[in-house]
């Protein structure tokens, strides 16, 4: 079995569970505008939501599993088990003091960090003294969730991927049931779904501990901070704090230039932030994932030629998965924020600002989604201060469209912002490996995007003639028949112009059971 075919069934796996895991989040999503909708308290919950959350990825998730990846890989590959297991123990250990610490100075500090990124609720003291409860509720879901990603780490490292991907469906129905039973019994409703995000990252991290003990590793304390391997992790994850969290800190910009806008802005631009997120969970960072650890294992292995290939396939594979999608959230995006959300508190004028949103940054998404794959090649080598330089030249570009853009388009303004600097963070990335790797098949690239773009547009085409089409048959119908029509024309155009990717469709779908990379 090759290694493409190995990491598109892999992919599979991971689609699936994501799949769940984004539907799941939907149905909360929907459950939360409706009872919510986008005014104070919906603003209120997702600036609280996105403190504890953001910092999460930039110390747990994201830097932890970029930084620990290729370290612990490097063990299983030239190691002994024992000292594999070892290293695991030490870090879990630190990290969860690390975490800890930061959890209690967080809630301590509250007041001053909700200030600070959400300047413009100064103005409204309710919506201020909300946000800080609700941080305050929310800040222990910070540790949780960075072991939970730690878990992650571990099992993805081992080419288990189907139980990390299945973990956020613990949070999200942790959040359905909270939003369903327990807020309508509170004085203040939207404290239940805070503790429902708490439980349900609580839930997220011991969901997982079950396959690591079956792998063979049983967690003990163990603090020991001259180890070797802690100690390459530690030189590795400085810089990957912000090299490969670079979306969620332009998210965290984002935010604060949203809190000045008209109320409501940063409830759309979450929404719209959702909506965009779902291809690129399903595809890019699904392909991201898996090709992280084979990638890892070719380094770990001098053979910079098995990790090249890795490298362009889940490029091209991105290409062909996420540029039809883009295309399809620039054209649907209002009729799908009307069906999933337009309903009691959540009104019309919440969908247009959504979908204004939305529109923008679904230029951005093939850029999201390669970074992603890019970034990752980078750390597989354990050079992850290349990309924190762009990173950081990708953080001030943000942030000078933001002001800019914000101007002119409102909240499009913001998720247009993001777009471009993402689109420029790609384009360095793929400029600077080619100069270390050679050439990267740019004009096999090309001839697969001119035929993917084609086939794009016929379908981007067909979707604008079938909404119109289908008007008086019921929104659901309505969008559901367009989007299935969408991809089976998407699909015959790319066979037509013999898109190499086609022949992987069978093994995304293929329904035998294997065993994971």
């Amino acid at each position: 079995m090759t290694s493409p075919v190995k990491i598109a069934r892999s992919v599979k796996n991971v689609s699936l569970s994501t799949l769940l895991s984004r539907v799941l989040g939907y149905i909360r999503d929907m459950l939360i505008a409706s009872e919510f909708g986008s005014g104070m308290v919906a603003d209120a919950f997702y600036v609280a939501y996105r403190i504890p959350n953001l910092l999460r990825r930039l110390l747990g998730e994201g830097a932890l599993s970029s930084s620990f990846i290729p370290v612990f890989t490097d063990y299983l590959t030239n190691k002994t088990e024992k000292e594999a297991r070892e290293l695991v123990n030490i870090l879990t250990t630190i990290l969860f003091i690390l975490l800890s610490g930061l959890t209690l100075i967080g809630i301590a500090l509250t007041p001053f960090i909700v200030k600070i990124i959400a300047v413009g609720f100064r103005d409204n003291p309710q919506k201020l003294s909300l946000t800080i409860t609700l941080t305050r509720i929310m800040f222990p879901f910070m540790l949780f969730i960075g072991l939970a990603a730690l878990a992650l780490g571990i099992l993805n490292s081992l080419r288990k991927f189907t139980i990390p991907a299945l973990a956020p469906c613990i949070l999200n129905i942790s959040q359905i049931f909270f939003v369903l039973a327990v807020c309508p019994l509170l004085g203040v409703p939207v404290k239940g779904l805070a503790i429902g995000v708490l439980i349900g990252g609580l839930g997220q991290l011991f969901f997982q501990v079950p396959a690591i003990v079956k792998s063979g590793f049983r967690f003990r304390f163990k603090l020991l901070l001259n180890h070797p391997g802690i100690r390459k992790i530690g030189v590795l994850i400085l810089p990957a704090i912000i090299g490969l969290s670079v979306h969620q800190i332009n998210a965290f910009v984002d935010t604060m230039c949203a809190s000045v806008l008209k109320e409501g802005s940063v409830t759309a631009l979450y929404y719209a932030n959702r909506l965009m997120q779902f291809p690129l969970a399903l595809f890019g960072i699904a392909i991201a994932t898996v090709a992280f650890p084979s990638m890892s294992k070719s380094a770990a292995e001098h053979d910079i030629q098995a990790l090249k290939k890795t490298l362009i396939f889940s490029l091209r594979m991105i290409s062909f998965t996420i540029i039809p999608a883009s295309v399809g959230l620039m054209i649907m995006g209002k009729p799908i924020i009307r069906l999933l959300f337009e309903r009691k508190n959540f009104t019309a004028a919440g969908t247009d600002a959504t979908s204004w949103a939305l529109l923008f940054y679904a230029t951005g998404i093939f850029a999201y989604a390669g970074v992603k794959v890019l970034v990752n090649a980078f750390y597989s080598l354990k050079d992850t201060k290349t990309p924190v330089k762009i990173a950081a030249l990708a953080m001030v570009l943000n942030a000078i469209l933001n002001i800019i853009l914000m101007q002119f388009l409102n909240v499009g303004g913001l998720a247009l912002a993001t777009a471009i600097s993402s689109t420029v963070n790609m384009s360095i990335l793929i400029f600077i490996l080619r100069n270390r790797f050679g050439r990267l098949g740019g004009r096999n690239m090309l001839d697969l995007l001119w035929k993917v773009g084609l086939a794009s547009l016929i379908m981007g085409i067909f979707c604008l003639y079938m909404m119109n089409l289908l008007v008086n048959l019921g929104l659901f119908i309505q969008v559901a028949l367009t989007i299935l029509g969408a991809i089976l024309i998407f699909l015959f155009i790319c066979y037509i112009l013999k898109v190499e990717e086609i022949k992987h469709l069978k093994d995304l779908i293929y329904p035998e059971e294997i065993s994971e990379l």
